[in-house]
């Protein structure tokens, strides 16, 4: 007779269950997946280090990563070797930057996403035109920076809120337009715009929005799955202004709560408890690999269900420099 004994371990209760609403679309636009693509293109044409002015894209897990690559990251063109290759940035740089790289001779690489550069043509064409120009944008943004860069001190104006739509001083007699930067929310957008053409009614719009389609369409996924989720939680950078808005827009389309994580091991499971739904989406500069970090994070807890919700298909594309397709 087998003497040994066989123990039983206690069943083990299952977990509970939670049923996440994944936004699409959600991370990566066409913009940053160019950058990037830039940045790693250039490592593999010239070899390392490449330098990139200003975070490439406002995400520490892509700098991160493309520093293990042989980028390195400065502020300021003074910091490059002449000898090396630089980049500048996703959120594009005043018009001072490549004068000075161009001085210096320096083998220079812009990455300034193509709907930022749209909106320096129409901010060039209007200051051609005689007209002041109404740059909606958030102070000290680098794409704010950057536009307002283009054009001569004092022939821009920037709008930060209604109060100062409201109260803003233009030059008299001047015709006026307006242009934004491409990742606000589109309802405070709306309303800025409201005020100003209250104002001004003979302002001069944008042809097409500034604002960019990955910022409308994330936006919009957001909106659509957060009265149904009762935590939503956006994969993003305190400093992207994209990731900040989806919180706010989560908040003020009926979410009860939203916050915003980097990586997957900073979500507070304390957040989710007894909850059934919550919703999950990133910004524009936050890697896909990064929201399932917080799926693996949640499946320590819970048994999920997913469910996508998809407001918008995006296929849109853009080519890399011509020195890069040589």
């Amino acid at each position: 007779m087998d003497q040994t004994t066989r123990l039983r371990l206690p069943d083990q209760p299952a977990p509970p269950r939670l049923h996440v609403l994944l936004a699409g679309p959600r991370g990566f636009c066409a913009g940053v997946d160019r950058a990037i693509k830039i940045v790693e293109e250039a490592i593999r044409r010239y070899g390392a280090p490449v330098y990139v002015r200003h975070e490439i894209v406002h995400n520490r897990f892509v700098v991160e990563s493309l520093e293990r690559q042989g980028a390195v990251f400065v502020e300021n063109l003074d910091e490059v070797p002449n000898d090396a290759p630089v980049v500048f940035s996703a959120h594009g740089v005043p018009k001072s930057v490549p004068a000075e790289a161009s001085r210096r001779k320096l083998f220079y690489l812009d990455a300034t996403c193509p709907l930022v550069s749209k909106v320096h043509r129409e901010a060039e064409q209007h200051f051609a035109r005689g007209r002041h120009i109404l740059l909606i944008g958030h102070a000290g943004h680098p794409e704010v920076v950057g536009t307002m860069g283009q054009l001569p001190e004092g022939t821009v104006t920037l709008i930060e809120d209604e109060e100062q739509a409201r109260l803003a001083s233009v030059p008299e007699g001047m015709p006026l337009a307006f242009i934004t930067q491409t990742t606000l929310s589109v309802d405070d957008t709306t309303d800025i715009v409201a005020v100003l053409r209250s104002r001004f009614p003979e302002i001069h719009a944008p042809a097409k929005e500034d604002i960019c389609y990955a910022t409308t369409n994330r936006q919009a996924a957001v909106k659509a799955i957060a009265g149904q989720a009762a935590l939503m939680v956006v994969v993003g950078a305190p400093n992207s202004s994209n990731s900040l808005r989806l919180v706010e827009v989560a908040e003020r389309a009926g979410c009860p709560r939203a916050v915003m994580v980097q990586r997957g091991r900073d979500l507070d499971l304390a957040l989710t408890e007894g909850l059934s739904t919550i919703g999950i989406t990133a910004g524009a500069s936050a890697p896909e690999v990064l929201v399932e970090e917080v799926l693996a994070r949640l499946r320590e807890r819970f048994a999920l269900t997913i469910e996508e919700v998809v407001v918008a298909e995006e296929t849109i594309t853009f080519k890399l420099p011509a020195a890069l397709n040589a």
